[in-house]
């Protein structure tokens, strides 16, 4: 009976998909059964949990070099369960997800950028680079679109929104500009430039999965949303045809992204190291798991984590794109199981199941089909399909190039509250943070940053570091030359200090037009 019932399933989803096909060809509307529509975003969620449990144990352990054939990555129906219970934590990227989505549910599909941004930023758990950096501005009074911009936030490139934006393709089921005006709102929050458009990117794919069962039409419509002339676009512009030309071998499109695209100009952590958590390249490896993947689920998460680097956040995304594509009723059972015994678990930080989530995401699609011009006919909803739209050009870190990383190693304490250092260029972010000793309360240190004698910031450094600014002091807009910065404390107590580890100088010469003997 089993059988029977997930044929005529089966049938109803090809029925549905011919006439998705045949309604977009024509007249720009699309008939989705209720049914579809709720397993696909259930696949799209699922999807996401079962991607970031599989990288999991290989995040960041493979940095510059991909995961070999030989190295086992252990499935079976206890690891969803395990990680829930022992390390929740590893689902960032989903628990980021749900704050939007109850922002959405709270105050509505018109939320504003500053609503999001201030649940975003008061929320419990931690934060890492362009998130952590956002929040601390927020804190401080820099709400969105300032809090992303890369002149305020050094992680502006990096990965945060594009890990975090599979919600804004999911609630726009064939809608790919409303997926990206989303995307614009909140990736804004965090990020700038390619940052946002990894993003939209993602939100745009999930968004044509409702749609379409050709993943590479997906990867390539999706990416006309994107401007030509960002560094984003060429490096997935790149992907996409190194796998016409090698379409059998993901490695030998890796080895040519490798080469080519994995340099870092903005993370501070990042830079002249081979640990890489910029958007295009991390990106590009979302693309590589669905392209070579063919549209097999264990081999596109297999491939998206051997691909390296945020080896949980980007087979998390290639998954949750293809179970939207797929359904959650199509994902091989192999890879589903342990999964209902999850379902019901909240996600940490959150009131939000699977289940849950599954019934919201639902809600929310059916009411964006009908905010942009679409409507219900009975057990149908017609979807007003959209054709992508390209938005607005932006780049970061322009016209300054990395030059090198000093080591600085200072303190800035009781016994010596002000450091000066030396530096040739036009920029400069100074790695660090505040600490205090265990048995004292948490305690905020102000500084006074001065460049060449002149007072250019006050900053707050909080020694909790949930709310503390991911680097202590950054300048992008300084004359090429030679500059002495000085950090002055001007409250700081016994048991309470200031470690700077390395400064990463900028300069307006592109080390690619020069020689070097």
């Amino acid at each position: 009976m089993k059988k029977q019932i997930n044929l005529v399933f089966l049938f109803c989803m090809l029925i549905a998909m011919i006439s998705c096909k045949q309604e977009v060809q024509k007249a720009k509307e699309v008939i989705i059964p209720k049914a579809v529509l709720m397993d696909k975003i259930k696949g799209g969620w699922a999807g996401q949990v079962i991607g970031c449990t599989y990288g999991g144990p290989t995040e960041f352990q493979w940095n510059g070099t991909m995961i070999g054939d030989e190295v086992p990555i252990v499935w079976d129906s206890t690891r969803m369960a395990w990680y829930y219970e022992n390390t929740p934590g590893l689902y960032d990227d989903i628990y980021m997800d749900l704050t939007f989505v109850k922002v959405f549910e709270e105050h509505g599909l018109d939320a504003t950028a500053t609503e999001h941004a201030l649940a975003f930023a008061n929320a419990g758990y931690a934060l890492w680079h362009a998130n952590q950096a956002a929040r601390a501005n927020i804190l401080a009074g820099i709400m969105p679109p300032a809090s992303g911009y890369w002149k305020n936030n050094p992680h502006a490139d990096d990965i945060d929104f594009q890990i975090e934006a599979d919600f804004a393709g999911l609630m726009a089921p064939g809608m790919v500009n409303s997926a990206a005006k989303i995307g614009n709102s909140i990736g804004h929050i965090m990020n700038y430039g390619d940052g946002v458009y990894g993003g939209i990117y993602v939100a745009a794919m999930y968004s044509l999965a409702f749609i379409h069962n050709d993943i590479e039409f997906i990867v390539e419509e999706a990416l006309k949303l994107i401007p030509a002339e960002s560094e984003f676009y060429q490096c997935i512009a790149d992907v996409i045809k190194w796998h016409k030309q090698h379409p059998e071998d993901w490695k030998e499109t890796w080895f040519e992204t490798q080469k080519k695209w994995t340099f870092d100009k903005g993370c501070p952590n990042g830079v002249f190291r081979p640990f890489n958590i910029d958007a295009k390249i991390n990106a590009a490896y979302i693309v590589i798991g669905l392209l070579y993947g063919q549209g097999d689920f264990g081999a596109t998460v297999d491939i998206s984590t051997r691909c390296g680097y945020d080896s949980d956040c980007n087979p998390a995304n290639a998954a949750g794109i293809l179970g939207t594509m797929l359904g959650y009723s199509q994902i091989p059972d192999f890879w589903k199981q342990g999964i209902d015994k999850v379902e019901d678990l909240n996600f940490i930080h959150t009131d939000m199941s699977l289940n849950t989530v599954y019934e919201i995401g639902f809600r929310h699609a059916s009411e964006m089909i009908k905010k942009n011009g679409g409507h219900e006919e009975g057990d149908n909803l017609v979807v007003k399909y959209q054709t992508p739209e390209t938005v607005p050009l932006e780049i970061s870190f322009e016209g300054i190039y990395p030059k090198e990383r000093q080591t600085v190693e200072k303190q800035i304490s009781t016994q010596n509250p002000e450091v000066s250092l030396k530096m040739e260029g036009c920029a400069f972010v100074i790695r660090g943070r505040a600490y205090k000793k265990e048995d004292l309360p948490a305690a905020t240190i102000d500084v006074q940053l001065f460049i060449d004698d002149k007072l250019v910031e006050e900053i707050k450094l909080s020694t909790q570091l949930l709310v503390s600014r991911h680097d202590v002091a950054w300048n992008y807009e300084m004359k090429e030359g030679t500059h002495t910065i000085t950090l002055k404390a001007l409250n700081i107590e016994e048991g309470y200090w200031i470690d700077m580890t390395d400064m990463l100088i900028y300069s307006t010469n592109d080390p690619e037009k020069q020689i070097f003997y």
